[in-house]
Protein backbone atom coordinates (compact mmCIF):
# COMPACT_ATOMS: atom_id res chain seq x y z
CA UNK A 1 0.00 0.00 0.00
CA UNK A 2 1.39 3.39 -0.94
CA UNK A 3 0.40 6.94 -0.18
CA UNK A 4 1.57 10.26 -1.49
CA UNK A 5 3.77 12.49 0.62
CA UNK A 6 4.74 16.12 0.98
CA UNK A 7 8.28 17.35 1.08
CA UNK A 8 9.68 20.42 2.87
CA UNK A 9 6.68 20.82 5.16
CA UNK A 10 6.21 24.17 6.87
CA UNK A 11 4.15 25.08 9.91
CA UNK A 12 1.82 27.41 8.04
CA UNK A 13 0.04 26.57 4.80
CA UNK A 14 -2.40 29.47 4.81
CA UNK A 15 -3.88 29.98 1.37
CA UNK A 16 -2.72 26.53 0.25
CA UNK A 17 -3.96 25.54 -3.21
CA UNK A 18 -3.63 21.85 -4.13
CA UNK A 19 -1.60 21.39 -7.33
CA UNK A 20 -3.73 20.12 -10.20
CA UNK A 21 -4.84 21.18 -13.65
CA UNK A 22 -8.06 20.53 -15.53
CA UNK A 23 -7.67 18.87 -18.93
CA UNK A 24 -9.98 17.80 -21.75
CA UNK A 25 -10.21 14.21 -20.52
CA UNK A 26 -11.50 15.40 -17.15
CA UNK A 27 -14.04 17.68 -18.80
CA UNK A 28 -15.27 14.89 -21.08
CA UNK A 29 -15.69 12.48 -18.17
CA UNK A 30 -17.38 15.13 -16.03
CA UNK A 31 -19.89 15.83 -18.82
CA UNK A 32 -20.69 12.13 -19.19
CA UNK A 33 -21.11 11.74 -15.44
CA UNK A 34 -23.38 14.77 -15.17
CA UNK A 35 -25.61 13.46 -17.97
CA UNK A 36 -25.93 9.98 -16.44
CA UNK A 37 -26.45 11.25 -12.89
CA UNK A 38 -29.10 13.63 -14.19
CA UNK A 39 -30.93 10.80 -15.94
CA UNK A 40 -30.99 8.65 -12.80
CA UNK A 41 -32.16 11.60 -10.70
CA UNK A 42 -34.90 12.68 -13.12
CA UNK A 43 -36.23 9.13 -13.37
CA UNK A 44 -36.29 8.84 -9.54
CA UNK A 45 -34.81 5.42 -10.18
CA UNK A 46 -33.43 4.84 -6.68
CA UNK A 47 -35.98 6.78 -4.65
CA UNK A 48 -38.62 4.13 -5.32
CA UNK A 49 -36.30 1.16 -4.75
CA UNK A 50 -35.24 1.02 -1.08
CA UNK A 51 -34.04 -2.56 -1.50
CA UNK A 52 -31.64 -1.45 -4.22
CA UNK A 53 -30.48 1.47 -2.07
CA UNK A 54 -29.72 -0.88 0.82
CA UNK A 55 -27.91 -3.45 -1.33
CA UNK A 56 -25.71 -0.80 -2.93
CA UNK A 57 -24.82 0.69 0.43
CA UNK A 58 -23.86 -2.73 1.74
CA UNK A 59 -21.65 -3.18 -1.33
CA UNK A 60 -20.03 0.19 -0.63
CA UNK A 61 -19.25 -0.79 2.94
CA UNK A 62 -17.97 -4.26 2.06
CA UNK A 63 -15.69 -2.91 -0.66
CA UNK A 64 -14.29 -0.02 1.38
CA UNK A 65 -13.51 -2.32 4.31
CA UNK A 66 -12.10 -5.06 2.05
CA UNK A 67 -9.58 -2.57 0.65
CA UNK A 68 -8.31 -2.21 4.23
CA UNK A 69 -8.04 -6.00 4.69
CA UNK A 70 -11.32 -6.63 6.51
CA UNK A 71 -11.80 -10.37 5.97
CA UNK A 72 -15.62 -10.56 6.02
CA UNK A 73 -17.31 -11.59 2.78
CA UNK A 74 -20.18 -9.63 1.23
CA UNK A 75 -22.68 -12.16 2.60
CA UNK A 76 -21.14 -11.89 6.06
CA UNK A 77 -21.26 -8.09 5.92
CA UNK A 78 -24.96 -8.34 5.01
CA UNK A 79 -25.53 -10.67 7.96
CA UNK A 80 -23.83 -8.32 10.42
CA UNK A 81 -25.91 -5.38 9.17
CA UNK A 82 -29.06 -7.51 9.42
CA UNK A 83 -28.22 -8.34 13.04
CA UNK A 84 -27.35 -11.98 12.42
CA UNK A 85 -24.59 -13.94 14.14
CA UNK A 86 -21.35 -14.07 12.15
CA UNK A 87 -18.19 -15.99 12.97
CA UNK A 88 -15.22 -13.70 12.45
CA UNK A 89 -12.78 -11.35 14.10
CA UNK A 90 -14.55 -9.04 16.52
CA UNK A 91 -12.69 -6.04 15.12
CA UNK A 92 -13.88 -6.86 11.57
CA UNK A 93 -17.46 -7.19 12.78
CA UNK A 94 -17.29 -3.90 14.68
CA UNK A 95 -15.86 -2.16 11.60
CA UNK A 96 -18.94 -3.24 9.63
CA UNK A 97 -21.30 -1.92 12.32
CA UNK A 98 -19.40 1.37 12.45
CA UNK A 99 -19.32 1.82 8.67
CA UNK A 100 -23.05 1.13 8.39
CA UNK A 101 -23.74 3.80 10.99
CA UNK A 102 -21.41 6.28 9.25
CA UNK A 103 -22.90 5.72 5.79
CA UNK A 104 -26.41 6.01 7.20
CA UNK A 105 -25.50 9.59 8.13
CA UNK A 106 -24.73 10.58 4.53
CA UNK A 107 -26.61 13.74 3.67
CA UNK A 108 -27.05 14.78 7.31
CA UNK A 109 -23.62 16.30 7.99
CA UNK A 110 -21.59 19.08 6.42
CA UNK A 111 -18.85 17.69 4.12
CA UNK A 112 -17.11 21.08 4.27
CA UNK A 113 -16.68 20.96 8.06
CA UNK A 114 -13.50 19.72 9.76
CA UNK A 115 -15.45 19.22 12.99
CA UNK A 116 -17.96 16.97 11.22
CA UNK A 117 -15.07 15.02 9.69
CA UNK A 118 -13.72 14.25 13.15
CA UNK A 119 -17.16 13.33 14.43
CA UNK A 120 -17.69 10.91 11.56
CA UNK A 121 -14.25 9.42 12.16
CA UNK A 122 -15.42 8.79 15.72
CA UNK A 123 -18.39 6.88 14.31
CA UNK A 124 -16.30 5.00 11.74
CA UNK A 125 -13.69 3.86 14.28
CA UNK A 126 -15.81 3.38 17.41
CA UNK A 127 -14.28 0.74 19.70
CA UNK A 128 -11.62 -0.12 17.11
CA UNK A 129 -9.14 2.77 17.33
CA UNK A 130 -7.70 4.38 20.44
CA UNK A 131 -7.50 7.86 18.89
CA UNK A 132 -11.07 7.76 17.58
CA UNK A 133 -12.56 11.06 16.45
CA UNK A 134 -9.31 12.97 16.80
CA UNK A 135 -6.28 13.75 14.67
CA UNK A 136 -3.27 11.55 15.30
CA UNK A 137 -0.78 12.55 17.98
CA UNK A 138 2.16 10.52 16.73
CA UNK A 139 4.20 10.05 13.57
CA UNK A 140 2.68 7.74 11.00
CA UNK A 141 4.31 5.86 8.16
CA UNK A 142 3.24 3.42 5.48
CA UNK A 143 5.40 0.32 5.19
CA UNK A 144 6.05 -2.29 2.54
CA UNK A 145 7.32 -5.12 4.71
CA UNK A 146 10.01 -3.59 6.90
CA UNK A 147 10.69 -0.70 4.54
CA UNK A 148 9.02 2.65 5.11
CA UNK A 149 7.78 3.89 1.74
CA UNK A 150 6.00 7.00 2.97
CA UNK A 151 6.29 9.12 6.10
CA UNK A 152 3.22 11.26 6.78
CA UNK A 153 3.59 14.88 7.91
CA UNK A 154 4.40 15.20 11.63
CA UNK A 155 1.33 15.36 13.88
CA UNK A 156 1.74 19.01 14.86
CA UNK A 157 1.16 20.00 11.20
CA UNK A 158 -2.00 17.95 10.71
CA UNK A 159 -4.61 20.39 12.16
CA UNK A 160 -3.29 23.30 10.08
CA UNK A 161 -3.03 21.27 6.89
CA UNK A 162 -6.53 19.84 7.29
CA UNK A 163 -8.02 23.25 7.97
CA UNK A 164 -6.22 24.66 4.94
CA UNK A 165 -7.59 21.84 2.76
CA UNK A 166 -11.13 22.50 3.95
CA UNK A 167 -10.68 26.25 3.53
CA UNK A 168 -9.61 25.65 -0.06
CA UNK A 169 -12.71 23.52 -0.69
CA UNK A 170 -15.01 26.16 0.77
CA UNK A 171 -13.38 28.94 -1.27
CA UNK A 172 -13.29 26.89 -4.49
CA UNK A 173 -16.64 25.09 -4.42
CA UNK A 174 -18.26 27.67 -6.71
CA UNK A 175 -15.39 27.56 -9.21
CA UNK A 176 -14.24 23.92 -9.22
CA UNK A 177 -16.83 21.28 -10.12
CA UNK A 178 -17.61 18.95 -7.23
CA UNK A 179 -16.55 15.94 -9.30
CA UNK A 180 -13.03 17.34 -9.54
CA UNK A 181 -12.96 19.02 -6.13
CA UNK A 182 -13.93 15.79 -4.36
CA UNK A 183 -11.20 13.86 -6.19
CA UNK A 184 -8.59 16.47 -5.26
CA UNK A 185 -9.76 16.25 -1.66
CA UNK A 186 -9.46 12.45 -1.70
CA UNK A 187 -5.87 12.66 -2.91
CA UNK A 188 -4.85 15.43 -0.50
CA UNK A 189 -6.51 13.67 2.42
CA UNK A 190 -4.51 10.47 2.03
CA UNK A 191 -1.39 12.62 1.70
CA UNK A 192 -1.94 14.31 5.04
CA UNK A 193 -2.98 10.99 6.59
CA UNK A 194 -4.64 12.84 9.47
CA UNK A 195 -5.82 9.92 11.60
CA UNK A 196 -3.96 7.08 13.26
CA UNK A 197 -6.23 4.61 11.44
CA UNK A 198 -9.23 4.69 9.12
CA UNK A 199 -7.80 7.18 6.63
CA UNK A 200 -8.71 5.18 3.52
CA UNK A 201 -12.25 4.53 4.76
CA UNK A 202 -12.74 8.20 5.61
CA UNK A 203 -11.30 9.43 2.30
CA UNK A 204 -13.76 7.30 0.36
CA UNK A 205 -16.70 8.15 2.61
CA UNK A 206 -15.92 11.86 2.37
CA UNK A 207 -15.71 11.88 -1.41
CA UNK A 208 -19.10 10.17 -1.47
CA UNK A 209 -20.40 12.80 0.96
CA UNK A 210 -19.18 15.64 -1.27
CA UNK A 211 -20.74 14.00 -4.32
CA UNK A 212 -23.98 13.42 -2.41
CA UNK A 213 -24.29 17.14 -1.71
CA UNK A 214 -23.95 17.77 -5.45
CA UNK A 215 -26.46 15.04 -6.37
CA UNK A 216 -28.20 13.00 -3.63
CA UNK A 217 -28.28 9.89 -5.82
CA UNK A 218 -24.59 9.31 -4.99
CA UNK A 219 -25.43 8.23 -1.46
CA UNK A 220 -26.84 5.04 -3.01
CA UNK A 221 -24.13 4.39 -5.61
CA UNK A 222 -21.34 1.94 -4.66
CA UNK A 223 -18.36 3.95 -5.89
CA UNK A 224 -16.23 2.07 -3.37
CA UNK A 225 -17.06 -1.12 -5.24
CA UNK A 226 -15.38 0.18 -8.39
CA UNK A 227 -12.32 1.30 -6.40
CA UNK A 228 -12.06 -2.16 -4.86
CA UNK A 229 -12.22 -3.81 -8.29
CA UNK A 230 -9.36 -1.59 -9.47
CA UNK A 231 -7.48 -1.48 -6.17
CA UNK A 232 -4.00 -1.86 -7.65
CA UNK A 233 -4.72 0.90 -10.16
CA UNK A 234 -6.00 3.05 -7.29
CA UNK A 235 -2.67 2.89 -5.48
CA UNK A 236 -0.74 3.19 -8.72
CA UNK A 237 -2.60 6.42 -9.56
CA UNK A 238 -1.67 7.83 -6.15
CA UNK A 239 1.97 6.83 -6.64
CA UNK A 240 2.11 8.44 -10.09
CA UNK A 241 0.68 11.67 -8.71
CA UNK A 242 3.32 11.67 -6.00
CA UNK A 243 6.00 11.50 -8.69
CA UNK A 244 4.32 14.16 -10.83
CA UNK A 245 3.70 16.54 -7.94
CA UNK A 246 0.01 17.01 -8.76
CA UNK A 247 -3.25 15.06 -8.53
CA UNK A 248 -4.13 15.02 -12.24
CA UNK A 249 -3.78 11.25 -12.75
CA UNK A 250 -5.81 10.51 -9.64
CA UNK A 251 -8.58 12.89 -10.71
CA UNK A 252 -8.89 11.08 -14.06
CA UNK A 253 -8.86 7.71 -12.27
CA UNK A 254 -11.66 8.71 -9.93
CA UNK A 255 -13.77 10.31 -12.67
CA UNK A 256 -13.46 7.15 -14.73
CA UNK A 257 -14.59 4.99 -11.80
CA UNK A 258 -17.49 7.34 -11.03
CA UNK A 259 -18.50 7.02 -14.68
CA UNK A 260 -18.35 3.22 -14.48
CA UNK A 261 -20.41 3.32 -11.28
CA UNK A 262 -23.13 5.27 -13.06
CA UNK A 263 -23.06 2.84 -16.00
CA UNK A 264 -23.70 0.01 -13.57
CA UNK A 265 -26.43 2.00 -11.82
CA UNK A 266 -28.24 2.48 -15.10
CA UNK A 267 -27.96 -1.27 -15.73
CA UNK A 268 -29.34 -1.98 -12.25
CA UNK A 269 -32.37 0.16 -12.87
CA UNK A 270 -32.91 -1.55 -16.22
CA UNK A 271 -32.62 -4.97 -14.59
CA UNK A 272 -35.14 -4.03 -11.93
CA UNK A 273 -37.53 -2.70 -14.53
CA UNK A 274 -37.43 -6.09 -16.24
CA UNK A 275 -39.07 -7.62 -13.15
CA UNK A 276 -36.55 -10.45 -13.09
CA UNK A 277 -37.56 -13.79 -11.62
CA UNK A 278 -36.38 -14.19 -8.05
CA UNK A 279 -33.88 -16.88 -9.01
CA UNK A 280 -32.27 -14.72 -11.71
CA UNK A 281 -32.11 -11.76 -9.36
CA UNK A 282 -30.37 -13.93 -6.77
CA UNK A 283 -27.82 -14.93 -9.40
CA UNK A 284 -27.25 -11.27 -10.29
CA UNK A 285 -26.79 -10.37 -6.63
CA UNK A 286 -24.05 -12.94 -5.98
CA UNK A 287 -22.03 -12.09 -9.11
CA UNK A 288 -19.59 -9.17 -9.05
CA UNK A 289 -18.71 -7.18 -12.13
CA UNK A 290 -15.45 -8.10 -13.83
CA UNK A 291 -15.15 -11.54 -12.20
CA UNK A 292 -15.55 -14.87 -14.02
CA UNK A 293 -17.35 -17.70 -12.24
CA UNK A 294 -17.56 -21.39 -13.01
CA UNK A 295 -20.95 -23.08 -12.77
CA UNK A 296 -19.78 -24.97 -9.69
CA UNK A 297 -18.72 -21.74 -7.98
CA UNK A 298 -22.05 -20.08 -8.72
CA UNK A 299 -23.96 -23.07 -7.33
CA UNK A 300 -21.81 -22.86 -4.22
CA UNK A 301 -22.52 -19.13 -3.79
CA UNK A 302 -26.24 -19.78 -4.27
CA UNK A 303 -26.19 -22.80 -1.90
CA UNK A 304 -27.63 -25.03 -4.63
CA UNK A 305 -27.06 -28.77 -5.03
CA UNK A 306 -29.08 -29.61 -8.14
CA UNK A 307 -27.19 -28.77 -11.33
CA UNK A 308 -30.37 -29.22 -13.38
CA UNK A 309 -32.27 -26.76 -11.18
CA UNK A 310 -29.39 -24.29 -11.40
CA UNK A 311 -29.28 -24.40 -15.19
CA UNK A 312 -33.04 -24.24 -15.82
CA UNK A 313 -34.04 -21.62 -13.24
CA UNK A 314 -30.92 -19.50 -12.83
CA UNK A 315 -28.31 -19.83 -15.56
CA UNK A 316 -30.27 -20.22 -18.78
CA UNK A 317 -32.80 -17.42 -18.06
CA UNK A 318 -29.94 -15.05 -17.22
CA UNK A 319 -28.13 -15.97 -20.44
CA UNK A 320 -31.35 -15.57 -22.45
CA UNK A 321 -31.91 -12.05 -21.10
CA UNK A 322 -28.31 -11.09 -21.83
CA UNK A 323 -27.47 -10.42 -18.19
CA UNK A 324 -24.41 -12.68 -18.18
CA UNK A 325 -21.98 -13.85 -20.84
CA UNK A 326 -20.10 -17.09 -21.41
CA UNK A 327 -16.32 -17.07 -21.70
CA UNK A 328 -16.56 -19.64 -24.50
CA UNK A 329 -19.93 -19.21 -26.26
CA UNK A 330 -18.88 -21.50 -29.14
CA UNK A 331 -18.68 -24.40 -26.69
CA UNK A 332 -21.51 -23.83 -24.21
CA UNK A 333 -21.05 -27.21 -22.49
CA UNK A 334 -17.27 -26.93 -22.11
CA UNK A 335 -16.00 -28.09 -18.73
CA UNK A 336 -13.88 -24.91 -18.62
CA UNK A 337 -16.84 -22.62 -19.23
CA UNK A 338 -17.13 -19.57 -17.00
CA UNK A 339 -19.70 -16.79 -16.73
CA UNK A 340 -19.34 -13.06 -16.23
CA UNK A 341 -21.89 -10.43 -15.33
CA UNK A 342 -22.37 -7.89 -18.11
Amino acid sequence: MRYIGRENEVDSVEGYVPPFSINNQMLMLAAQIAEKAGKISSDHSFETKPHLQRNNRIRSIHSSLAIEANALSLDEVKSVINGKMVIGLQNDIQEVKNAWQAYTLLGSFNPYSVDDLKKLHGVMTYLTVQESGMFRTHNEGVFNGDRCIYMAPPPHLVPTQMQSLFDWMIQSREEVHTLILSSVFHYEFVSIHPFSDGNGRMARLWQTALLTEWNPVFQYLPLENRIHEFQDDYYEAIARCHTAGNSDVFIVFMLDKINLTLDRALEQVSEKDLCLPAEVQRLMDVMKEGISYSGVKLMEKLSLKSRDNFRKRYLLPALKQGLIAMSNPDKPTSRNQTYMKK
